[in-house]
């Protein structure tokens, strides 16, 4: 088996198409069809499924492709450790976080990383299957909710989320130090949608105290939910530490409690995976800035 027809392979599998894969790769399509059936008589089994123009992959080939993701993830991890030898503050990383978590660690970290590593370019992205996108290899590091139990995974605690109410300011909760969780049922509220890990966690452990929420709106967006919150039109269950930080003068921070709202946040990356300088350093910068954000809330 040689690599170029592993990467042809590799290419047919992601088009499901052989002439738009051999597009992809820069050959023939009767030469791509050749590399492939060279391989399967290698093999000795067919690795698709041929039906028309139709293409699918059979036992044989699903289990090539996951060898061959392996192969190409480990020559990319080679090509990075070499890169490090060469240049020390360089290099890229992907980091995927779950929707909304942006807003809360990376939109001030990010210009402070850059201002201090300038030469490392950094790609973040949000997606709802961290762990996933860790494990194929799509992205370097996840930050995710724990725990996160995958002997693939190296996993590293990063703090404990709590969760409150954010109301406006002239509304009757706003001078309150805290309220119960089941006060939410009586409340104008305003959530993410049902699919966001925010309101999952809200209407899981509302589901576990004897009631749901029926929110008054739903919006995307963390800036829609502050402006309607501000606006008094209703409150809204955030991270405690989002909301202390961002410590906007025309929203009040109402603890919950019996029982108060919490996840664990982790990060996590594969543990084969190389950990480059451009990774270490990301890593050590990240562990800092939340160090930082929870010492400020503490002492604000």
């Amino acid at each position: 088996m040689e690599l170029r027809q592993l990467q042809y392979f590799m290419a047919i599998c992601e088009e499901l198409h052989f002439s738009r894969a051999a597009e992809k790769t820069g050959v023939s399509a009767a030469n791509i069809s050749q590399q492939i059936r060279a391989l399967e008589e290698e093999l000795g089994v067919p690795l698709f499924e041929r039906a028309g123009r139709t293409i699918a992959l059979t036992d044989a080939g699903t289990i090539l492709r996951e060898h061959g993701a392996a192969v190409f993830g480990h020559l990319a991890q080679a090509r990075d450790a070499i890169a490090g030898l060469k240049l020390t503050q360089g290099g890229s990383l992907s980091v995927g976080v779950l929707p909304g978590d942006a807003d809360l660690l990376f939109n001030s970290l990010l210009l402070d990383f850059h201002q201090a590593y300038p030469q490392v370019t950094v790609s973040l992205q949000e997606t709802m299957n961290v762990t996933e996108q860790v494990l194929d290899r799509t992205i370097d590091i996840g930050v995710t909710i724990g725990p996160v139990a995958d002997e693939r995974l190296t996993a590293i605690p990063l703090f404990h989320e709590e969760f409150a109410l954010a109301v406006g300011t002239l509304d009757p909760l706003a001078t309150a130090s805290s309220v119960p969780l089941k006060r939410l049922e009586s409340l104008k509220m305003v959530l993410f949608p049902v699919d966001h890990q925010c309101r999952r966690l809200v209407d899981r452990y509302c589901m576990e105290n004897g009631f749901r929420i029926q929110p008054l709106m739903e919006a995307t967006t963390l800036a829609s939910l502050l402006k309607m919150v501000q606006k008094g039109i209703g409150a809204c269950v955030l991270p405690r530490l989002l909301l202390e930080n961002i410590n906007d003068p025309d929203i009040r921070t109402v603890r919950l409690t019996s029982p108060t709202p919490s996840q664990d946040i982790c990060l996590i990356y594969r543990k084969d995976r190389y950990v480059s300088n451009a990774m270490r350093t990301f890593i050590k910068t990240l562990r800092n800035y939340i160090e930082a954000a929870i010492g400020h809330a503490k002492s604000s």
